[in-house]
């Protein structure tokens, strides 16, 4: 049987196991030009012990941000404060892959240059709310549809921040293609009404996907590029009139291109709404698409210590990544390994502020 603790490959980037550090947004580089420093340097060589960390969202440019304090990889000055990162992660033994991402219409015009409205395939308002750039609560706007022209440069921009990851040292890059962002709006018809190539029939709604996917190859070879997606999944009021067919011939397509892994979310999970717990009626989408593709499949949401071993050991996965239990563990694979305790985490200090919640939880 399968160990969680044996070593991966997923596609060309060798991991010592397969506990993976999720993509975990902490709104914490609080620089002017959202440059990480010295306290993320510190919270990420804490989790080196991971298998695989998979960095925070991180904007691919200044249209792609949502949220205060997220970093960026389009600047010199974040490709600077990234390397720092990479650094200190490799020389405590281990292994970082960037996450790529566009908010889409999960933004705010304090966000956005000028002031302009935040960009969507579609002019529909999520419902809910984000933070301002002043850290104020604030409800969506109505996005402004992008032209086509635009979305070529979208394209391009991912393209360029992929060659910034590489630059800044890191071992490869995921496409954030999830949680309601700018991918996963293209993908879904509750937010993409468009009548060109881009909207109407699921190949039109994946070729966003695709063609961000075929340009960042351009840069890392498929073989170190992994994608982020979650069917089923209704954060940030996402919704699909037919998720299997969407879902699995995306699946397929990402297969064709034998990417390095696919990380898939599991919508059991209810913490994205704001509470703990597992929805048990939720579909068990690790099942029911794993057999649409025959790449890596890093399965989140939800897991504790004994369902991630029992999920990898059966062959359902082949590794489990973890966000809150890596927030509050930051020697979390030790934990797993003997047995200890874990440390509880305080969901008061997931987003913004600076050491507490985030640098100051024990290890073993």
């Amino acid at each position: 049987m399968t160990n969680i603790f044996d070593p991966i490959k997923f596609g060309a980037i060798e991991a010592k196991n397969r506990i993976v550090m999720a993509p975990l947004t902490r709104m914490r580089s609080k620089q002017p030009g959202n440059i990480p420093y010295e306290l993320n340097v510190k919270y990420y060589e804490q989790r080196a012990s991971a298998g695989l960390i998979i960095s925070e969202a991180t904007q691919i440019s200044k249209q792609g941000q949502g949220y205060p304090a997220t970093p960026g990889i389009y600047s010199q000055e974040q490709i600077a404060g990234w390397k720092l990162i990479t650094q200190a992660v490799h020389k405590a033994g281990g292994k970082i892959v960037l996450q790529l991402w566009h908010v889409g219409r999960i933004s705010h015009s304090s966000h956005q240059e000028n002031n302009q409205l935040p960009v969507a395939p579609s002019a529909i308002k999520a419902k809910g709310g984000t933070y301002s750039a002043q850290w104020k609560e604030v409800a969506f706007e109505t996005p402004r549809a992008l032209e086509n022209t635009e979305i070529a440069q979208i394209v391009n921009d991912f393209k360029n921040a992929a060659k910034n990851a590489k630059e800044a040292g890191f071992d490869g890059v995921e496409i954030h293609a999830a949680n309601g962002y700018l991918i996963d709006q293209f993908l879904q018809t509750g937010s993409n009404c468009r009548s060109d190539n881009y909207g109407g029939s699921i190949e039109n709604r994946g070729r966003f996907l695709m063609e961000v996917l075929d340009a960042v190859s351009q840069v890392w070879g498929f073989d170190k590029i992994g994608a982020r997606l979650s069917p089923y999944g209704t954060f940030n009021d996402m919704k699909d009139d037919d998720p299997i067919a969407l879902f699995s011939y995306v699946m397929q397509e990402l297969n064709k291109r034998k990417i390095a892994f696919i990380d898939l979310i599991e919508p059991r999970s209810t913490n994205a709404g704001g509470s703990d717990g597992n929805n048990d009626n939720a579909p068990d989408v690790a099942k029911i698409f794993h057999k649409n593709f025959d790449t890596k499949l890093i399965s989140a949401g939800g897991y504790l210590p004994e369902s991630a071993k029992e999920a990898v050991a059966s062959g359902k996965v082949d590794a489990v990544a973890f966000g809150r239990w890596f927030i509050s563990n930051p020697d979390l694979v030790e934990r797993i390994k003997t047995g200890a305790a874990l440390n509880k985490y305080d969901r008061a200090t997931f987003y913004g502020g600076l050491e507490k919640g985030y640098t100051d939880y024990s290890s073993l």
